[in-house]
């Protein structure tokens, strides 16, 4: 936990940085392609996953490390070779734990937040699960384990074959000549997320594309079919935590009404969208049938709730950073707290975006844990020690949060309505 914690201080400001410079580019060309609200949402997805990592809630049932001392034929050292072995066979397990998540009912609620957001940018890389609590598929690197890669490199070569996967997710770059036979390109993947029948459930490589190639799910993006980003059924909120559970809610919804056994027992094992025979009927959800004739969710939202909700998730990024960096001396049980009281405040702020008037209770109960969590440890996880007013800020930032989201339910939602009505 502490190392990974280590990569991300180091990898989140590159990633911020990099959504900047698209931010700032797309403005300069006149072609913005990441709205801020939506940028805010996409960040405060990536840093619920990244909180999840960290805290290790995730069980895999097969360990890599187990596979190796059962059926290794030799043992490699951690070189140059075991380390381009690890991400070639880690590129194959990719290509097939991403397809069959967009083929399979119930794994593509592990998946669905990282196509949810309607735009296509460098900040909706970040969309990953926190809804990926069991991992199913380490036996898809069995190859690796034959040939006696050890773990250690496979634990370092799983980040790094993550994060090459960021650049990719932007409209600003085209085609890239020879480059597309080889590599996944930003065109590539764009096919891959995009919702136009042409497109669904196409290029599921995650570095070489020639897995795409190879098994029969590749398509070149077409001039004359622009891509159209999302879910079909879109998610409509902001809220990357009710994101990571609604296709599972509908699951859970139709076994439980489905009349039959079967459909109980075979919708979770069914192609992804399947419903029992008249479900769309009797149990409609909103779903896309024209991708070029649908609203994008909120649109219409002011620009001071923008502003501070862009407030919140870079204060939310110093909290954080600040977990780890600390994650040693913060220590067991504790980083759960800590880890509890990040969800709650990204639960917050985003149905405060959402326009949820029960976002005011959400920001009081936020309001409510901290002053347990400090009047118990006496300050905010050691944290005085290092800034000795730090009780003070803190305290003075959760009642100017609970403040605003008082004024923005109150006022700024029934005043924004009144004009958007009147419009």
């Amino acid at each position: 936990m502490e190392e990974y914690g280590k990569i991300l201080i180091i990898a989140m400001p590159i990633f911020l940085a990099l959504i900047v410079i698209e931010k700032i580019y797309g403005i300069y060309k006149k072609n913005d392609t990441a709205p801020l609200i939506d940028s805010v949402s996409s960040i405060s997805s990536g840093i619920t996953n990244s909180v999840k990592d960290v805290l290790g809630l995730s069980v895999t049932f097969l360990s890599y490390e187990w596979l190796v001392s059962k059926i290794a034929l030799q043992h490699l050292e951690a070189n140059v070779l075991s380390y381009c072995i690890a991400f070639f066979v880690i590129d194959f397990y990719g290509y097939w734990s991403h397809r069959l998540a967009h083929q399979i009912n119930f794994l593509w609620n592990k998946h669905a937040i990282h196509h949810s957001s309607e735009e296509f940018n460098l900040a909706c890389a970040l969309r990953q699960p926190i809804a990926s609590l069991v991992n199913l598929f380490t036996f898809l690197l069995i190859p690796a384990a034959l040939l006696g890669v050890p773990a250690s490199v496979i634990a370092i070569t799983l980040p790094i074959h993550l994060f090459l996967q960021f650049w990719y997710h932007t409209k600003h770059i085209k085609k890239m000549g020879f480059i597309e036979h080889i590599l996944v390109t930003p065109s590539h993947h764009r096919v891959h997320h995009a919702i136009n029948p042409e497109y669904l459930d196409k290029n599921h490589s995650q570095i070489f594309i020639f897995w795409d190639k190879l098994f029969g799910t590749f398509q070149e993006e077409l001039d004359d079919v622009p891509p159209v980003f999302g879910i079909t059924r879109p998610a409509n909120t902001w809220n990357p935590i009710k994101i990571n559970f609604q296709h599972l809610t509908l699951l859970i919804k139709d076994a439980w009404r489905a009349p039959k056994w079967k459909d109980k027992l075979t919708i979770w094992f069914k192609p992804t969208g399947w419903r029992p025979e008249n479900f769309e009927e009797k149990y409609p959800v909103n779903k896309i049938e024209n991708v070029f004739n649908f609203e994008k969710y909120g649109t219409q939202n002011s620009q001071k709730l923008i502003y501070w909700s862009v407030t919140q998730v870079l204060i939310t990024l110093l909290f954080v950073s600040y977990l780890f960096d600390n994650i040693a001396k913060i220590g067991l049980p504790n980083i759960f707290v800590y880890g509890f009281f990040i969800f709650l405040t990204i639960y917050s702020y985003t149905e405060l975006m959402d326009k949820n008037k029960y976002a005011l209770l959400w920001e009081g109960f936020r309001l409510g844990i901290v002053i347990c969590i400090i009047s118990y440890y006496g300050d905010w996880f050691g944290l005085n020690r290092v800034l000795p007013s730090s009780n003070y800020i803190i305290f003075t930032y959760l009642i100017l949060s609970f403040l605003t989201t008082f004024y923005f339910v109150n006022f700024d939602f029934k005043t924004n309505q009144n004009q958007y009505i009147n419009s």
